[in-house]
């Protein structure tokens, strides 16, 4: 039997979060230490950050990580 390979579908809440605050991506960014780029990238799903940046970003809004990324199985 082959392996199967499960896709994981990884959701956030990044931009309503920043919202809350009043923050735009660039600050965000900021104190991250990545660009506004990335945060845009990051809130529209098209890229993963890393599991340190998620750290980062999660605690940056003081939220467990399970509070700012939605993982999903996609089998």
């Amino acid at each position: 039997m082959g392996k199967t390979q499960m896709t994981l579908n990884i959701e956030n809440n990044i931009k309503e979060l920043r919202g809350e605050l009043g923050l735009a991506q660039e600050q965000l960014a900021n104190e991250v230490g990545v660009t506004r780029a990335t945060i845009g990238s990051i809130e529209k799903g098209s890229y993963n950050p890393s599991l340190e940046l998620a750290f980062k970003i999660s605690r940056f809004f003081n939220l467990d990580i399970n509070d700012v990324f939605i993982v999903e199985d996609d089998k």
